[in-house]
């Protein structure tokens, strides 16, 4: 396989993104690989490494280039501001101004960190980054090595919630697969073309109990949606470098992506 850095043209900004190319001939299905709140970093390499020795190309787009993201979205600050969030109180969540007292007793750059990382969880940043990821689509249509009609996007966490909003944004788009991410807004669901598969852990109810919402829509739609739940995993039981991880989860798992890429 070929790996390089590359680059594509989000809304306002260009983003660096990892590129694999198998050494199958081409042209070839390829996978968007969206990373989850921890950035583009080895664990999403290795999974765009994966998929590009099963003979698929592999885009992992970087949504933390430049400034502010590159700085603030450090996986120490991440972890210190949920760490944060968890601690405080629903009603200080809640309340802008409680909220805006509790962040003076932080230091500058916690603050700072703090605030970025609630801005990467708005609805509005979400919105932003999906558009955004349109242009990985983009990038992908112009290679050679790239059957141009079977693109898939496919997301972990944050980055699952990404791959269906971007489905909806993106007619064109071949398949998607959500690993444990928020629904997308089900205003939406009559825009996506693409076949989704979901796949979520059964602990992980914050994320699951409102599954079935979004498979009723897509239904109602005439969408094509189906998922599977692991009972006893929780959040991100994909990810082998947290202590989530499930191994026989995400094992089933990936051969249930492979299944449904290959079909």
């Amino acid at each position: 396989m070929r790996e390089q850095d590359v680059t594509f043209s989000g809304l306002n900004r260009n983003l660096n993104a990892y590129l694999v190319l198998p050494d199958a001939p081409g042209p070839r299905p390829s996978v968007i690989v969206i990373h989850e709140i921890w950035g583009l970093d080895d664990h999403i390499r290795d999974v765009a490494r994966r998929f590009a020795g099963q003979g698929y190309v592999a885009l992992a787009p970087d949504l933390y280039t430049g400034p502010p993201w590159e700085e603030a979205m450090q996986p120490q600050n991440i972890q210190a501001g949920m760490m944060f969030l968890r601690k405080a109180p629903p009603e200080v969540q809640r309340n802008p101004s409680k909220m805006s007292e509790a962040l003076s007793s932080l230091s500058t750059e916690e603050q700072s960190a703090l605030k970025t990382l609630m801005q990467v969880m708005s609805p509005d940043q979400r919105a932003t980054f999906a558009s955004e990821l349109r242009g990985a689509f983009n990038l992908l249509t112009g290679l050679a090595e790239v059957d141009t009609d079977r693109i898939a996007s496919l997301g972990f966490c944050m980055g699952g919630g990404l791959a269906i909003h971007m489905a909806a944004l993106t007619p064109d788009l071949w398949k998607t697969v959500i690993f444990y991410g928020e629904n997308p807004p089900l205003d939406k669901v009559g825009d996506i073309n693409a076949s989704v598969l979901g796949l979520y852990g059964g602990l992980d109810r914050r994320i699951t109990d409102l599954v079935p919402e979004f498979q009723r829509a897509m239904e109602d739609a005439g969408k094509s949606f189906t998922y599977k739940v692991y009972g006893g995993a929780q959040h991100a039981f994909f990810n082998d470098t947290r202590p989530m991880y499930n191994q026989a989860a995400a094992e089933d798992a990936w051969h249930e992506v492979l299944r449904f890429l290959a079909g």
